[in-house]
């Protein structure tokens, strides 16, 4: 039943995410930064749910649920690595909402497509660095316990229970690099967000105010669902938080997010519904005609 639960999960994911891709890429009216953002989130979150539950399913099938040191620490650098991206990638949309409603004369040239992309490679070269640092600290530490991960991923605390030294500078780097990127993310996006929330109020029109927030209201309930699960998995002090509560709050932001996403910014972007829409009825007509060239095809 887990296998299933989790296998449906990770196809939904993967399928929806492969779509909000295709769309954009196909639609040359959501050829823009906000766009292209969303594809770079959406390829995050296939990658992110592919680090680790590939091997969960794995793990329902076989008795044998083991995995190698090499193998546990190459899992635990790219999940961290790729979190670490996104919070980075979550922040550089909420600065590129904030020039488009603050500021929308130099939004295309402060948005042009030189930016956009050194934004992404800064989230994906600081998600990295961060991971580096976890994952070499945590791969020097002994571990003479019992060698049985309480989790169904490495995650960086089930790990860190299994060394014999003690962890507290393991615990420091994790609050301090760690809280760089997160909280560091989480404030960008807050002072983004304030300045938007005081453009919006200085907005005369009553109609345009609620046309300009609702190209925040995704991304908001996206950063939410996240940071939240994050901070409170990675940002307490200590690794003697209960096991059960880490691993809900794991399925949350590693498995359950990742899912939702697609469905928050295709049910809240009218652009991007209409794009669905547009494409779903060209592929009916399409096949339609063919019906009608092969029905009408003689046999010869």
């Amino acid at each position: 039943m887990l296998f299933v639960f989790f296998f449906t999960i990770y196809s939904m994911t993967v399928m929806g995410n492969l779509l909000i891709i295709v769309i954009i890429r196909l639609d040359s009216r959501l050829h823009n930064p906000m766009y292209y953002f969303l594809t770079n989130l959406s390829l995050l979150e296939i990658f992110y749910t592919t680090t680790i539950i590939p091997n969960t399913l794995r793990n329902f099938l076989t008795e044998d649920r083991s995995i190698s040191f090499v193998g546990c620490f190459t899992q635990m650098f790219f999940f961290v690595a790729l979190g670490g991206s996104e919070c980075v990638l979550l922040s550089a949309m909420a600065y590129d909402r904030y020039i488009a409603i603050c500021q929308p004369l130099l939004y295309s040239k402060y948005m042009n497509s030189l930016c956009c992309v050194q934004l992404s490679l800064l989230s994906y070269f600081i998600g990295s660095m961060n991971s580096l640092v976890h994952t070499v600290f945590a791969a020097q530490l002994p571990y003479c316990r019992e060698r049985q991960v309480d989790h169904f991923f490495c995650d960086i605390p089930a790990v860190l229970k299994l060394s014999c030294r003690d962890t507290y500078l393991n615990e420091g780097v994790s609050l301090m690099i760690g809280g760089f990127v997160v909280i560091g993310s989480l404030m960008l996006m807050l002072v983004s967000y304030m300045c938007i929330l005081r453009a919006v109020l200085h907005i005369q029109s009553m109609a345009a105010k609620p046309k300009a927030l609702s190209t925040c209201g995704s991304h908001l309930l996206v950063v939410t669902l996240y940071f939240g699960a994050i901070i409170s998995t990675y940002m307490h002090p200590g690794i003697n938080s209960s096991t059960q509560q880490n691993r809900v709050l794991s399925i949350m932001y590693g498995v359950v997010t990742p899912l939702i996403n697609p469905v928050i910014y295709s049910f809240r972007n009218d652009e991007l519904r209409r794009g669905v829409g547009v494409h779903m009825l060209w592929q009916t007509l399409c096949i339609k005609n063919l019906a009608k060239m092969s029905s009408s095809t003689p046999i010869v």
